[in-house]
């Protein structure tokens, strides 16, 4: 069993930026993919970013792109999310998964293959 706890949210203005880390603990998940996803009120949750176990690579939702930045830190067990430039829109309860299925980004944006969950830390950008 993976247990993952987020930290790093917070209530912050239009333009700053917050650093999102997910702390993983009861496995190494350094080759697990590791990816970020959020869910607003009233709204499905949707993908956020992902970073690859076997290669490292990423990928993103093209409302993040450009403005976001996902990490890991393999020796501390932990996946971040560097989140620069925010807007009111991206106002959500911020959600870590971690999965050891391998699959391709585009399946990792289902959220299908993730089987471990944190329990979500708040983000609020005002305007």
């Amino acid at each position: 069993q993976v247990q993952l706890v987020e930290s790093g949210g917070g209530l912050v203005q239009a333009g700053d930026s917050l650093r999102l880390s997910c702390v993983a603990s009861g496995r190494t998940v350094s080759t697990y993919a590791m990816g970020w996803f959020r869910q607003a009120p009233g709204k499905q949750r949707e993908f956020v970013a992902v970073i690859r176990g076997n290669d490292d690579s990423t990928g993103y939702a093209v409302s993040v792109t450009g403005r976001f930045t996902i990490s890991r830190d393999n020796a501390k067990n932990t996946v971040y999310l560097q989140m620069n430039s925010l807007k009111p829109e991206d106002t959500a309860v911020y959600y870590c998964a971690a999965t050891d299925v391998y699959a391709s980004v585009v399946l990792y944006r289902t959220s299908r293959p993730f089987n471990y969950w944190g329990q979500g830390t708040q983000v609020t950008v005002s305007s």
